[in-house]
């Protein structure tokens, strides 16, 4: 049987990392220019991020933040993820591994930082795992379960089906879940928290109700 996944990097992902990345719309904004936006970023202990994902920030938890907009400060507009895991997953049209040296380098460069680790070969149930205990984390921080779970590939270019959970508060929608990491033509996967303002979508739609719950993760992710 083929590899499910080739290769997992993950960082844990703590309520304390939770807690700095849901208060980011409620801080200072810092404004267009890049001074004052470069030193809030230092301030943090965070750094600009050029090779895994460029034009990231690298959090002082080691995790990586993606935002729309110039700043990820004081725009409850933006919507933004926080990745904590890259896999490279099996695909099917690559029967002869071509991509595997290369695609597994770029896991590796994401292992490489502080923090993380790469398992080679990795599984699905692995990937959950680590997906299980950032959902803890976020339930942790909003002192709730989530209120939808729905095990979907909609997000991903490449599988595998692995669960989404979704939280509301009074203003964000909070997913954890799978996306394409859309950079290498989304033969690789994210593992991340997006939140986005809930004013894009704030009805839920029904639990058994997989394309529309699909469709909605989609609204809150994707830009």
């Amino acid at each position: 049987m083929p590899t499910p996944v080739h290769a997992l990097a993950h960082c844990s992902l703590s309520s304390a990392a939770v807690t700095e990345f849901l208060a980011l719309p409620q801080q200072p904004a810092t404004g267009e220019e890049f001074d004052a936006l470069d030193a809030a970023v230092r301030a943090r202990g965070w750094s600009w991020e050029h090779d895994c994902l460029p034009g990231a920030y690298r959090t002082g938890f080691g995790h990586l933040l993606c935002t729309e907009g110039n700043s990820p400060f004081g725009d409850p507009a933006a919507r933004r993820f926080l990745a904590f895991g890259e896999l490279y997953p099996l695909d099917p049209d690559d029967e002869d591994l071509a991509n595997r040296s290369w695609l597994g380098e770029l896991v590796d460069d994401w292992g490489r930082a502080p923090g993380w680790t790469v398992l080679r070969p990795s599984t699905v149930a692995a990937c959950v795992e680590v997906l299980d205990r950032a959902a803890d984390a976020v339930t942790a921080h909003l002192g709730a379960p989530a209120e939808r779970t729905v095990t979907s590939d909609a997000a991903v270019v490449t599988g595998p089906a692995m669960p989404h959970r979704i939280w509301r508060t009074a203003t964000q929608a909070v997913i954890v879940g799978p996306h394409a990491d859309n950079g290498p033509y989304g033969y690789l996967t994210h593992l991340q928290l997006a939140a986005s303002p809930l004013g894009l979508a704030p009805e839920l739609p029904p639990a058994d109700d997989i394309a529309a719950l699909d469709r909605w993760i989609e609204t809150h992710v994707d830009w």
